[in-house]
């Protein structure tokens, strides 16, 4: 039996407080000045809780913050490719000291999350943080609309989570990469491939992962159930289409479907390395990397989430992208293919994305055979009638 990749960095390093601690923990932060988080903040405190994100221990101070935006690096030099910040108004953070204990409070919910060491405050440059990120200022990209709506100094520390914001009740398929790394184990697994999605799995999707399956030991869907762009289809209606797809169509022994709390940022190139780095601590080695991967609108070329990984140095990253050509049906070859494996020309060539799937079901249309599963159309048509009565 081999050993899994080891985490990001060398260790896991979650910060979720034991169960037994965490009633009177809640008590205390009562007493606490509480600074209220938005949905991403959330997201990424859940991941660094769950140990997702190690190796950050809480969101960063400027010396990592900076590292990061110049050249994707923490200050001690290991890779990091977005900044994992905690932003707030000045007026917020004109009543904190440097080494204050705060309660973070879900700003929707009004619950208390986690506690958190203000180690520092800093300003940074939000277009900086845009371009280098993003790799644009435009303002109708939603991450690029996250960043410039934010509050104008960030707060770095050390956080100890008590809440994971009901995700656990919500998603039986909820998983920490302790958890995960575990049932690889228990399975003999040391070669995971994971499968990162937003959407349905289409027959691009499903193709991708078979041939995963064919070079690794098993397969890791890994489903983010954190807060999507307006339009993408809810995590309640995707859960039941990656069931019903692995019940009929895969070999459920080499599969694990778990899901976890991240927010898109939409950043393509170095959203596909922070991707990496995730599966990297869930005890995957290799991930797959499509076209457009982690993309939105035509911000992006095709591939340059590809490309990127081939700009880090030997030894930044245990897990290795499995780099996918664009696929589609082929009438002729009558299956799927691409470039790589069809003769035929594009006439016989059936495209699939889930942008195209989310456009034909949204105008009442029902999506043929070669795009998806007839049992994943039937999930995804009863959703869209459910928005239009």
């Amino acid at each position: 039996m081999g050993k899994l990749v080891p985490p990001h960095g060398g260790e896991l390093t979650p910060r979720l407080v034991e169960a037994c601690e965490v009633p009177g923990r809640l008590a205390a932060a009562k007493e606490l000045p509480q600074v209220e988080i938005g949905s991403r903040e959330v997201s990424d405190l859940l991941m660094i809780g769950m140990g997702a994100f190690s190796p950050l221990t809480g969101f960063m101070g400027k010396a990592d913050y900076d590292g990061v935006v110049a050249d994707m690096h923490l200050a001690n030099g290991t890779l990091w490719p977005i900044p994992i910040t905690l932003p707030v108004a000045a007026e917020v953070a004109d009543g904190i000291k440097d080494g204050d204990t705060v309660a973070l409070v879900e700003e929707e919910s009004g619950d208390i999350l986690a506690t958190m060491v203000v180690e520092e405050r800093y300003t940074y440059c939000k277009q900086t943080e845009c371009l280098q990120t993003f790799r644009t200022e435009d303002p109708e990209h939603p991450g690029v609309q996250k960043v410039m709506a934010q509050g104008e100094v960030c707060l770095g520390g050390p956080v100890e989570v008590l809440n994971e914001a009901g995700y656990p009740e919500q998603f039986p398929e909820y998983a920490r990469p302790a958890e995960t790394r575990a049932i690889f184990e228990a399975k003999g697994w040391s070669t995971i491939t994971a499968f990162q999605t937003r959407n349905p799995i289409h027959r691009s999707h499903e193709y991708l992962t078979k041939v995963a399956l064919e070079i690794t030991d098993g397969l890791f869907i890994h489903p983010i159930v954190g807060k999507l762009k307006p339009g993408d289809i809810p995590a309640e209606t995707r859960m039941k289409c990656y069931n019903v797809l692995l019940e009929n169509f895969y070999n459920t022994d080499r599969v694990v479907l778990k899901v976890y709390p991240m927010e898109m940022r939409y950043a393509g190139p170095t959203e596909a390395i922070l991707h990496a780095i995730i599966r990297q601590n869930f005890g995957c080695s290799h991930l797959c990397v499509g076209r457009d991967h982690a993309g939105v609108g035509s911000y992006y070329g095709p591939f340059e989430a590809q490309e990127i990984f081939d700009s880090l140095k030997p030894g930044e990253l245990a897990l290795q992208p499995l780099k996918f050509e664009n696929t589609f049906y082929c009438k002729k070859c009558l299956g799927m293919a691409s470039i790589k494996t069809c003769p035929h020309g594009k006439e016989e060539q059936v495209f699939i994305s889930g942008t195209k799937l989310r456009e034909m079901l949204g105008k009442g249309e029902i999506p043929p055979v070669e795009f998806s599963r007839k049992e994943v159309v039937e999930i995804l048509v009863e959703y869209y009638r459910s928005l239009n009565s």
